[in-house]
């Protein structure tokens, strides 16, 4: 199903035109778990760093997950989205089936007893996070792409490929963007 431009709020997805520079944000996909008068914050989902979650947190029972960058905004925290909100207390469901958060010991039990699996989540050092309005310059300025998408096509396809994948979804005329260089002045 072809993804649906759209106006920011809780689940939707931040896509960052070609161009963007900054470190963090170049050629990323951004879930929005909130978005209101008080700010954004979101999680980079598309930048997998080489670290496991076991490398993270020493007491963790051994579990094989990737760790994302999730953006620059407190980078010392760990953020986890998953989709077993009804096994963690105090997860928050951002769209349907995916969730943010929840209590840690709860999963800890859970991987321990093998009640869950790696794929079921992605961690996250950091998030992006806007204050009032800042979102909505970014918008004004073509920074992004505000788009609805189904879980399948943001967890089932490659991290790497995400931003690709969502662009070239979204038809001719975003597809194109995919061939841009990282730097126009090499064009």
């Amino acid at each position: 199903m072809k993804p649906e431009l759209s106006n920011p709020s809780q689940g939707k997805l931040l896509v960052s035109e070609p161009f963007l520079k900054d470190y963090y944000f170049k050629r990323s996909v951004i879930l929005l778990a909130e978005h209101g008068d008080d700010g954004s914050f979101g999680l980079i989902i598309n930048k997998p760093i080489d670290i496991k979650i076991n490398d993270v947190y020493s007491d963790f029972p051994r579990f094989d997950s990737k760790v994302y960058l999730g953006g620059p905004v407190k980078p010392d925290n760990l953020f986890m989205l998953h989709t077993v909100g009804e096994k963690i207390d105090g997860s928050i469901e951002i769209m349907k089936g995916l969730y943010w958060g929840g209590n840690i010991e709860t999963l800890k039990t859970l991987i321990a007893n093998e009640e869950v699996v790696p794929d079921q989540f992605r961690f996250f050092v950091g998030y992006a996070g806007w204050q009032p309005k800042q979102l909505d310059k970014e918008l004004e300025e073509h920074s992004w792409l505000v788009i609805k998408e189904e879980l399948d096509q943001i967890l089932g396809v490659s991290p790497e490929s995400l931003w690709k994948n969502v662009l070239k979804n979204l038809g001719k005329d975003y597809a194109q963007w995919v061939n841009y260089p990282l730097d126009p002045i090499l064009n």
